[in-house]
C-alpha cells in the first residue's frame, strides 16, 4: 500500500509538470488543454519546452484516390493554414475545422474534402497496442511460473499471487454467479474483457508514454467490446431466450395484434449493449476530463497574488492525488462492471424455463 501511495503521489506529480509545461504558451485555453490530451491525433506531443514541442510522430496509412500511401505525420504541416488546413504530401490534410476536424481529408483543386479510407496508427491505436503487449507479458509471466508448478505446491507470491487473486475474484465473484452453469465456456472472453479494461484504464492515467491514452475513453473502442458482448449473447441464446422476447408469458391483448412487449423486447437486445458501451466510455472521458480540469488550476491563477496562487496550487496537487485514488478505484470498477453485465446478459440468454412452463 505504501509502494501504491508513493506511486499516486508521484504521478500526481507528473500531472503538475506535464499539464501545465504542455500548457504554455497557449494562453491557458482549459477546453483546448483537456481536449487536447483526451482526443485522439495522428502525433502523440508529450509536452512542451519553451517553444520547441516534444512530439511522437506516428505512421499515416491511407487509400486515397491517387493510391495507397505510408508516411509520417511529420510531413503534415503543424500549423493550419486560415481554411483550417494542416497540409501533407499527396494532397492530403489534416482538417481542424468543421465535421471533418481531426480527421486526414483528400482535397481537389477546388478545395472540395473528401474523407480517404484511412487506418493509420492513432495515439489511441499505439497506446492500445502496448497495453496489449503489456497485459500479454502480465498474462503470460505467471502462466509460465504455472507450467513447472503442481497443484500441492504453495501458493505463489508477488506479482504472480497477485494475478492469481484477481483472476479468482472475477471467476467466483463476477463470471460464476452471472453466467451460472456452464460458465466455463465463457471465461477466457469475460476474463479478457476485465483484464483488457482494466489495464487500459490504468495506463490511461499516466500522464507520459507510454500511457497517456484515452483508449476506454474512445467510443470506437467500447462499442466494438459492447458488440462483442453483443454477438456472444444472441448465439448463447436457447430457445426459452427467444421466446421470451417474441412471444412472452403475458396477457395475449399484449402480443397480438399488436406485439407491444415482443417489440419492448427485441428493442431491448440492442439497449443493453448500448449501455455497455456509453456507460465505459461516458466514465472513463468524464474522469480524465475532471483531472486534467483540476490540474489546470496551477496555471489558471499563475498571474494572480502569490497567496492565491500558493494557495490554489496547494489545493491543486491535494486534489489531484485525490483524484488519482479515485480514478484507481474507477478503473478497476468500470471493468469489473462491464465484466458483470457482461456475464449477466449471457446468463440470462442461457437461462432455463421453470419447471411447468
Amino acid at each position: 500500500m505504501t509502494y501504491l501511495i508513493r506511486l499516486l503521489c508521484v504521478t500526481a506529480f507528473l500531472f503538475q509538470v506535464v499539464v501545465p509545461v504542455s500548457a504554455a504558451g497557449k494562453d491557458a485555453d482549459i477546453k483546448e488543454v483537456v481536449l487536447e490530451h483526451i482526443k485522439d491525433s495522428y502525433d502523440w506531443h508529450v509536452t512542451d519546452i519553451g517553444d520547441k514541442s516534444i512530439v511522437i510522430h506516428l505512421p499515416v496509412i491511407v487509400n486515397s484516390s491517387t493510391g495507397f500511401h505510408v508516411f509520417s505525420s511529420a510531413r503534415f504541416a503543424e500549423e493550419s493554414d486560415t481554411a483550417g488546413y494542416r497540409h501533407g504530401p499527396y494532397g492530403l490534410a489534416i482538417a481542424t475545422k468543421g465535421g471533418n476536424a481531426g480527421k486526414i481529408v483528400e482535397l481537389d483543386a477546388a478545395g472540395n474534402e473528401t474523407r480517404p479510407f484511412d487506418i493509420s496508427i492513432t495515439k489511441t491505436v499505439a497506446v492500445m497496442f502496448i497495453n496489449v503487449i503489456i497485459l500479454l507479458c502480465c498474462i503470460l509471466l505467471p502462466a509460465r511460473w504455472y507450467r513447472n508448478r503442481k497443484v500441492s505446491d504453495p501458493a505463489p507470491k508477488g506479482f504472480t499471487g497477485f494475478i492469481e487473486m484477481l483472476v479468482l475474484y472475477v471467476v467466483d465473484e463476477i463470471i460464476k454467479p452471472g453466467v451460472g452453469k456452464g460458465y466455463e465456456k465463457y471465461t477466457p472472453y469475460l476474463l479478457t474483457c476485465f483484464f483488457f479494461i482494466f489495464t487500459c484504464n490504468l495506463m490511461g492515467l499516466m500522464p507520459f508514454p507510454p500511457g497517456g491514452g484515452n483508449v476506454t475513453g474512445n467510443i470506437a473502442v467500447t462499442f466494438f467490446l459492447a458488440l462483442c458482448t453483443f454477438v456472444i449473447v444472441q448465439f448463447s441464446g436457447n430457445r426459452h431466450y427467444w421466446k421470451d422476447i417474441f412471444w412472452p408469458d403475458v396477457p395475449t391483448w399484449l402480443k397480438a395484434p399488436i406485439p407491444v412487449i415482443p417489440v419492448i423486447e427485441f428493442v431491448g437486445i440492442f439497449t443493453k449493449p448500448f449501455a455497455l458501451m456509453i456507460r465505459l466510455f461516458a466514465n472513463m472521458m468524464a474522469g480524465h476530463a475532471i483531472a486534467l480540469a483540476i490540474t489546470c488550476i496551477i496555471f489558471l491563477v499563475a498571474s494572480k497574488a502569490l497567496v492565491v496562487f500558493f494557495s490554489m496550487s496547494v489545493l491543486s496537487v491535494v486534489m489531484s492525488i485525490f483524484m488519482m485514488c479515485l480514478e484507481c478505484l474507477v478503473c478497476f470498477i468500470q471493468a469489473m462492471v462491464f465484466t458483470m453485465l457482461s456475464a449477466v446478459f449471457i446468463g440470462l440468454a442461457r437461462v432455463e424455463p421453470e419447471h411447468g412452463k
